[in-house]
């Protein structure tokens, strides 16, 4: 046997969606109902377990046998599953029965590094994420069948209604379709490593996915004590905001955002949205009743309960959550996706005395936390980052790269003068904002109010971005006026010029590779069209991709490259793009990369987490933090004439320092 694909039923009182996978196969009423597989590709069998049939010796032996590659979409789903079921059974994985570099320091799950996800594979060729999607894309064959969503609801989760389980003898009809469908699932994941298998994954990619599955085995450790004490605290700050609403209002449901919507206009302030950022400019120009409304509106609206709620749901026996990042959830730029507790969107946190207003919500005092704090939804928000813990006798290294994505299109592009100014160590808006508006800037000094333009006009324009991306970063808020935004587009424009270049070379290489299906080159990147895709090779090895690009007309007239993917609301659908687009994809997808060489490097580190360019370390007390930082500044072999930087600090609960 060289390869088995999987595709696994299971039932458990868990709910997959609210707690992940981990927690669902930890539950007490856990049991695999079908587990369909193929052999070396060979016809699909389904092993009935719930009606009693076994899963053959051979099998068994082949899912710790690091030799025999599993195959399975989803693969995370089956192999912690599977997990679950070999312990059920007597069979330990310990270091003498798996190879699980986590074995011997807490998890006990089959090793991941025999694992292969063929929703990895298709991610990295752009296509959708989940398998009716791909199949339907791929215009396959066999097609998942629909009748799949009623017959799980029907035999992996309680009856709602009951909280009963259905077993087979209630439906011997449903039954003997479900058993139909598992085999078909399995079908469809042959068929589609059939039709991908011109399109290999690189070794680098499997080996990176193997470190997130251990990353995600890991887990981190929440503050249920904390999180317990939030989500009570939480309870009781929205019921006192709303009795306040109702007392103001005279609304029967304040929240309602139709109901206060016809209040505000009612009392002469009609609105359109009641947007966080709606909000704030309403409150600056209501009158007093209003304003006191539109406060406490803005106050609940802060509440961030819902994370520690995910915490409380996913976190396992011992305390971890796991399963929080999807190893190319972004198949754009193949960058990692949050999931669960969503670590990309935490709220940030400002409070200078973050342990003092920890241990004060800990305790429970609502009240000594409301007069010191005044607003209770916003500290509880402010507060959901410490809720991550290291475990006993450890501390957290928090390591990120400094201004990585400026530091990237500038090395693509060669704006040589920012590359010098990272490698002296300047602050790159003060000599972004010097070059703009020719005179000296220093931070806190001569000239200084210019750096907040030369930093909005830096994170705002390296993508093509004009007056517009200026806008919503925040410029007119920031106070920046109408007047001055679009002279600092063309400011930054002219200071960058080679930038600018860069984009529109990407453009005519992207326009050339697809119109001529030809192979094109320009800074370090080749283009190439071949079989209804487009691919961009990165340095790194790894590419993007395109799925059926073809020669399209923007709104503005001018001919562009349109290729196929997701878009708002999950839809399939074409889209259009130009240079500065794939400049952006090119160098996300660079910096995504610069972290994954980083989290190799950093491989027996113990990883916890990772958001965004930033690396967390459950580390021994007596780690470096500057021995890590030094390691993740390394440039990669691929990346010559880069200059890296990574900053850090030591906590004992995670924070923004």
């Amino acid at each position: 046997m060289k390869t088995l694909s999987i595709d696994i039923e299971s039932f458990s009182s868990v709910e997959l969606a609210k707690a992940g996978v981990y927690k669902y196969a930890e539950a007490p009423a856990f049991n695999i109902l079908l587990f369909g597989c193929s052999i070396d590709g060979g016809e699909v069998q389904v092993i009935d377990l719930a009606q009693g049939e076994q899963i053959p010796n051979v099998i068994l032996d082949a899912l710790t046998d690091d030799t025999v590659i599993k195959w399975a979409y989803n693969a995370n789903f089956e192999r912690v599953c599977l997990s679950r079921y070999l312990s059920d059974i007597g069979i330990s994985l310990d270091p003498f029965h798996d190879h699980h570099p986590l074995s011997t320091e807490m998890a006990r799950f089959l090793n991941p590094a025999s694992w292969r996800c063929s929703m990895v594979w298709a991610a990295t060729l752009g296509l959708p994420l989940s398998l009716e999607g791909v199949g339907t894309v791929l215009g396959l064959q066999n097609q998942k069948m629909k009748e799949g969503k009623d017959l799980i609801r029907y035999f992996c989760m309680p009856d709602r209604q009951t909280g009963k389980r259905h077993l087979p003898s209630d439906a011997p009809d449903k039954w003997k379709t479900f058993k139909a469908y598992n085999k078909r699932d399995v079908e469809v994941e042959l068929s589609i490593k059939e039709r991908l298998k011109n399109y290999p994954v690189p070794d680098v990619l499997w080996d990176e996915y193997a470190i997130d599955q251990e990353i995600n085995d890991r887990g981190v450790k929440v503050d249920l004590a904390l999180a317990s004490a939030a989500v009570e605290m939480d309870r009781r700050s929205k019921d006192e905001l709303i009795t306040k609403m109702k007392n103001i209002t005279n609304l029967e449901n304040p929240n309602s955002v139709v109901q206060m919507k016809d209040w505000l206009a009612q009392n002469g302030m009609p609105t359109e949205s009641l947007g966080k950022k709606q909000v704030a400019e309403l409150i600056q120009t209501a009158p007093p009743k209003l304003r006191d409304a539109l406060v406490l509106r803005s106050q609940l609206a802060k509440s961030s309960v819902k994370k520690y709620q995910t915490m409380q749901n996913a976190a396992c026996k011992d305390g971890r959550v796991r399963g929080m990042f999807q190893f190319y959830g972004a198949n754009r730029t193949g960058r990692w996706a949050g999931r669960l507790v969503q670590m990309q969107n935490l709220p940030r946190n400002h409070l200078p005395d973050l342990d003092a207003a920890r241990t004060l919500v800990k305790s429970g005092d609502f009240e000594a936390v409301k007069l010191l704090y005044d607003d209770v939804p916003d500290t509880l928000s402010q507060l959901v980052r410490t809720a991550f813990i290291p475990r006993t006798n450890h501390k957290f290294i928090v390591s990120d790269y400094s201004a990585i994505e400026a530091r990237v299109i500038a090395w693509y592009a060669g704006q040589t003068d920012t590359l010098d100014a990272f490698r002296e160590g300047k602050d790159l808006y003060c000599e972004t904002a010097s070059r703009m508006f020719g005179v000296p800037v220093v931070k806190h000094g001569i000239n200084g109010e210019l750096r907040q333009k030369g930093k909005i006009a830096t994170l705002a324009c390296g993508y093509g971005g004009s007056v517009g991306a200026l806008k919503a970063m925040g410029a007119l808020e920031m106070g920046l006026s109408e007047e001055e935004l679009k002279p600092i587009v063309d400011a930054w424009r002219s200071a960058n010029p080679n930038i600018v270049k860069f984009w529109w070379d990407m453009d005519r290489a992207v326009l050339e590779a697809v119109r001529h299906k030809k192979v094109t080159k320009t800074h370090g990147l080749t283009f190439r069209c071949r079989s209804g895709m487009l691919f961009i090779m990165l340095p790194s090895g790894r590419a993007l991709a395109y799925v059926k690009p073809k020669l399209g007309e923007n709104r503005f007239g001018s001919p562009c490259v349109t290729y196929e993917g997701v878009i708002t609301g999950k839809k399939w659908d074409r889209i259009d793009s130009y240079g500065p687009k794939f400049v952006e994809n090119i160098v996300q997808a660079t910096a995504r990369d610069i972290l994954a060489y980083a989290m190799r490097t950093l491989r027996h580190c113990s990883i916890v987490m990772h958001i965004h360019d930033e690396v967390v370390i459950e580390a021994d007390r007596r780690m470096s933090l500057e021995a890590v930082c030094e390691q993740m500044s390394r440039t990669p072999p691929w990346a010559e004439g880069l200059p890296l930087k990574a900053d850090g600090y030591e906590c004992k609960f995670y924070k923004k320092d």
